[in-house]
């Protein structure tokens, strides 16, 4: 992490950003080889930077939408750890590459904002499967690495001019009425997102204690949100709603994916993004549309634990009040953020 710290503050340009950046991993990792794929804007996955592959392979070698391992990593938003590469069913070789060698294969997708940026790798030449601990380190270097792409302008560099690091496109969208009638009020657009200043903890013990304390206003918050009166005259099928956004709060396995950041050495609030990134992209390809609904509640949650947490460092902003006849525009909206705000200045919502 301290290499990769300094990695992100050094003048480099994106194609020695990324050299450095798989080179530090593959020593981390005693890896033979460690790739980033990026996604172009067709689908496709590019190999960008490699320490161990062949170096003629880069910007070169390309895997069609769900091709490989590469492909089932992005298709899935779910690392991959595979102890016999060349015998998993969805194993593809591409010559120029020279892997012929490798045996064992970890990726983890690279999320930024819920959305598919590419693929990090690890492979080694002996059979193995790599432990718990080592899935966990790829997928915090793979937050990372989002950020460190960001940030790299890569659109500005020639060689990278057709890989989507952010959607540059203009977009139409069609809306559907929930509920019948005209609303006219003043639009007010909700951005309740506080995205993270800083990636890497100095102190990871202090980082995990910050956001334990956190974790915990955050339920008393929530507890207090619908123990206070305030979902009175809602019906019963609003409470239950209401109730299980409490059970996500309270719940086991979102918290301590939320701790298992901060053990890895990130910022109590590069853990929530890095958890928040992990949900969106999974829920958002979510069959059923019930799994899909409940990407706003865990949202809303992530959000308000990032506002809890920039209350520590003081970033923390008070909301101003809304003005009659608001009508909130956003991105989404969970079921706290709207109990928050009430009814009665809200003339409409547009998500």
């Amino acid at each position: 992490m301290r290499q990769i710290r300094e990695l992100m503050a050094a003048p480099f340009g994106a194609q020695e950003r990324l050299d450095r950046f798989v080179r530090i991993i593959s020593q981390s990792f005693i890896a033979d080889v460690c790739s980033v794929y990026l996604r172009r804007a067709s689908g496709h996955m590019e190999l960008c930077a490699t320490e161990g592959l062949a170096a003629s392979a880069v910007h070169i070698t390309r895997m069609r939408p769900g091709e490989g391992l590469v492909g089932q990593v992005a298709t899935t938003a779910r690392p991959l750890n595979v102890a016999d590469a060349p015998a998993h069913p969805a194993f593809s070789f591409h010559p120029e590459t020279e892997e012929e060698a490798l045996v064992s294969f970890l990726g983890a997708p690279i999320l930024r904002g819920g959305r598919m940026l590419g693929v990090l790798t690890v492979q080694n030449k002996t059979a193995r499967r790599y432990d718990d601990e080592e899935v966990e380190t790829l997928q915090t270097a793979a937050m990372v690495l989002a950020e460190v792409i960001a940030s790299a302008d890569l659109l500005d560099d020639g060689g990278f001019a057709e890989i989507e690091v952010r959607p540059s496109a203009p977009e139409s969208l069609s809306g559907q009425h929930v509920t019948d009638g005209v609303a006219i009020g003043v639009a007010v657009k909700l951005e309740p997102h506080v995205a993270p200043t800083r990636l890497i903890a100095d102190d990871p013990e202090a980082e995990a204690r910050r956001l334990e304390d956190a974790i915990m206003r955050l339920r008393a918050a929530v507890d207090d949100l619908l123990d206070g009166g305030r979902v009175e005259g809602f019906g019963e099928q609003s409470r239950d709603v209401l109730e299980t956004y409490r059970m996500f709060a309270h719940d086991r396995g979102w918290l301590e994916r939320l701790k298992e950041g901060a053990r890895a050495g990130l910022t109590a609030e590069a853990s929530v993004e890095r958890v928040r990134n992990e949900h969106r992209a999974r829920l958002l390809s979510a069959r059923d549309p019930y799994l899909r609904e409940r990407l706003h509640d865990l949202e809303d949650l992530a959000n308000r634990l990032s506002r809890h947490l920039a209350e520590d460092d003081g970033d923390a902003a008070e909301p101003e009040p809304l003005p009659n006849n608001a009508v909130l525009v956003a991105r989404n909206i969970g079921p706290g953020t709207l109990l928050e705000h009430g009814r009665e200045r809200i003339a409409g919502v547009l998500l």
